[in-house]
């Protein structure tokens, strides 16, 4: 197989991909550019580009993966809403990310859309509040994740071209999986794998813009708003 980086695909059709550097032709074309599908011809309101951010720790004492429960290097996350998650790492960093940067108009995708200092601050006052430690931040970095308008993520094949996607985050297991699930009707066969509900399910396209922007944008204030809530609430 011959990877050909900086390469810039600009349309796919069945058997064919059309590049900024010439025409690449094959019997099968999979589509799997997740956050990135929206810069795709004609796929801009197939998944919508939203944002996740991480921050990573400089090392921690010793004692503190025994204090917290974090010993086997587990991943946690919590109830609230707008989702966040974290693990302790083989060099004893805590890395810990998660969601509250804005939906940019019309799917935009740009570097600087990785480093939003408001996010950043907000996911260290968090791991203060969850550890009850005031840690110095080593590394910090974000990007865009696919989501579908239902939330569901999918795989399929039809006509000759593939496509997997939409994992809303949690892409690191499903995209094994989808993988393993394209196999199948690649090369003909039916399987345990081709019968999950996930292949060939069809999401609907999300609205145009503005109404794009300002609905996902809502929704992840007023998610930020009830969480907030939440913590106020006495228990």
């Amino acid at each position: 197989m011959t990877v050909h980086e900086g390469t810039r695909v600009e349309r796919i059709r069945s058997g064919e991909i059309t590049t900024d550097r010439g025409t690449v032709r094959a019997g099968t074309v999979i589509r799997a550019l997740e956050g990135y599908t929206a810069e795709l011809a004609g796929h801009r309101r197939d998944l919508a580009p939203i944002y996740s951010l991480m921050i990573v720790t400089e090392p921690l004492a010793e004692d503190f993966r025994q204090r917290v429960g974090l010993a086997r290097r587990e991943t946690f996350t919590d109830e609230r809403r707008l989702v966040i998650y974290g693990q302790r790492t083989a060099d004893d960093r805590l890395a810990f990310g998660g969601r509250g940067a804005p939906y940019h108009f019309g799917s935009r995708i740009r570097p600087e859309h990785d480093r939003v200092p408001a996010v950043f601050e907000a996911l260290r006052r968090t791991v203060t509040e969850l550890f009850g430690i005031n840690p110095l931040i080593a590394y910090q970095w974000g990007g865009p994740l696919s989501v579908p308008r239902d939330w569901m993520p999918s795989v399929g094949l039809r006509d000759g071209i593939g496509w997997a996607g939409g994992y809303v985050g949690d892409g690191v297991a499903a995209a094994n999986l989808a993988g393993r699930t394209l196999a199948d009707p690649i090369l003909g066969r039916d399987s345990d794998l081709t019968a999950l509900p996930w292949v060939g399910h069809r999401s609907r396209r999300w609205e145009p813009e503005p109404a794009r922007w300002l609905g996902i944008n809502v929704g992840l204030r007023a998610t930020a708003l009830l969480d907030a809530l939440d913590r106020r609430r006495p228990t």
